[in-house]
């Protein structure tokens, strides 16, 4: 027979050690966003909702630029912060154009003005169409930091757009201090 140790696994098992979740971070305004895995590198700018209470995407005419809604909750703040960028303008691609082959495990970091970088975890990638857009499941409270990037996505008409858009899920997993805090 094998003895368990005391703490319930065989002698010389390798033991696991899990991490526990960081604590949520202060708030602070998001700077830049990378996503390794698509080749993600770039500044992010601050975004509010228009008049009818939607919300604002960064400027056709600076592609490769996302933007973080500074109504919500800052990345790695308790909470969903949002970051949204486009999927293509007239003159090509832009920012976000591969968000939706993004896989759970994937990672996302976000640096911000305090010189933190938190990092995400990809749990889920989900296309919406627009009519059927869940507002509450992408933009409602969260209990922890999570993260939520959108762009559009599904078919295109020349008309009226993209028929969807595209949400990544995904939720804290570490911060680390990348360099001095900024004033």
């Amino acid at each position: 027979p094998v003895r368990q140790g005391a703490g319930g696994t065989r002698p010389g098992a390798p033991k696991r050690s899990v991490k526990p979740p960081p604590a949520a971070l202060p708030p602070s305004p998001a700077e830049r966003i990378a996503v390794p895995a698509i080749t993600i590198e770039a500044p992010v700018m601050r975004l509010g909702l228009d008049r009818a209470g939607r919300l604002l995407s960064p400027p056709v005419d600076r592609p490769m630029l996302a933007g973080w809604y500074e109504g919500g909750a800052a990345p790695g703040e308790k909470g969903t912060a949002i970051v949204v960028g486009h999927r293509d303008t007239r003159t090509g691609p832009a920012v976000f154009l591969n968000l939706d082959s993004l896989k759970p495990g994937n990672t996302v970091r976000v640096t911000r003005e305090d010189g933190i970088t938190a990092v995400f975890t990809v749990d889920r990638v989900r296309t919406y169409a627009k009519k059927d857009f869940p507002d509450r499941e992408v933009y409602g409270p969260a209990n922890r930091p999570e993260l939520r990037l959108l762009t559009c996505g599904g078919a295109f008409d020349p008309r009226g757009g993209y028929a969807a858009n595209v949400v990544v899920f995904a939720h804290l997993t570490d911060a680390v201090r990348t360099g001095a805090r900024r004033a």
